[in-house]
């Protein structure tokens, strides 16, 4: 694998930090597709934002009191060129998750458009019958593709329920289109909603209740957090998640079950709204700490 040094990669590590980049548990996977845009672009500098703002994060997390990379070791792979062909960029990225995935180690993906995760789920949608997904976005992304597009960003979930054993917990969403709904009602058993008009009400426990003891794969579309909180990205959206009640969820999924592999995506960076690019990598940083560093 062609990896970035560490002082380049995610967490900007000395050398001394990061150690061997084979033995690393997590390796980041950078993937700016952005294909299927249907409002604002940017989200192929998602990853290198990301990667950049991630030098600023501090290691010590207060919350597991310790610095958990120390625990599990990051890996940074150089990001490659990628082409305008969705289905044969997500083949490639299903190749380089496969990859780290036979190597022992845990994947997580800096998108890019949510398309990403129509690639990144394949391996573990093989590996593991008892699959769920922990979704966190704005929009459902049950279409069955979008403006002619099989592999959109709108149809991103849908994709991944395309296996069948794969059951889905959405949170935070608030756009729903009337074209989604019977594919929602024809699955009732297996996508389960939380809505994002519901957020004071949200039981943690009742959210993570389909994870228990199951393998447990987190897709964070950052336009799930509230347009106040992340406005860099292509639909920012009100009414939606704060960290708080992120952080909350994550780490009962990970108490629950088992975290295997995640991606972050729909950071579009914008100038003068750094805040956006540090938010995303501390929440890649958090994510791993809840997976691997407990």
């Amino acid at each position: 694998m062609d990896y970035l040094s560490p002082e380049e990669g995610f967490l900007g590590l000395a050398p001394e930090q990061a150690g061997n980049p084979e033995e690393a548990k997590a390796v980041i996977i950078p993937f700016g597709l952005e294909g299927s845009v249907s409002y604002e672009g940017g989200t192929r500098l998602g990853p290198r934002a990301m990667i950049a703002a991630s030098h600023q994060v501090e290691l010590f997390d207060e919350e597991l009191w310790c610095e958990p990379f120390e625990k599990y070791g990051v890996a940074t792979l150089r990001e490659p060129e990628i082409g305008e062909d969705i289905a044969k960029e997500l083949d490639r990225l299903e190749a380089t998750v496969q990859a780290v995935m036979d190597s022992g180690r845990f994947p997580m993906t800096f998108g890019g458009e949510h398309s990403i995760t129509a690639g990144t789920i394949r391996p573990f949608a093989r590996k593991y019958p008892d699959l769920t997904i922990l979704h966190f976005d704005a929009h459902a992304d049950l279409r069955d593709g979008y403006e002619g597009e099989h592999y959109s960003h709108a149809a991103a979930l849908r994709r991944c329920l395309d296996f069948e054993h794969i059951e889905l917990v959405s949170v935070g969403i608030r756009n729903i289109s009337a074209g989604e709904i019977p594919f929602l009602e024809q699955n009732r058993e297996r996508i389960h909603i939380h809505w994002g008009r519901d957020r004071a009400r949200y039981d943690v426990a009742d959210i993570v209740a389909p994870l228990k003891g199951r393998p447990i794969y987190v897709t964070f579309d950052v336009d799930g957090f509230d347009a106040s909180l992340m406005p860099a990205t292509g639909t920012p959206e009100p009414g939606g998640l704060f960290w708080q009640e992120c952080m909350e969820i994550i780490r009962a999924a990970s108490e629950i079950g088992t975290i295997v592999g995640a991606d972050v995506n729909e950071l579009a960076p914008r100038e003068g709204l750094h805040g956006c690019d540090f938010i995303a990598a501390k929440l890649a940083y958090k994510i791993l700490n809840y997976a691997l560093g407990k």
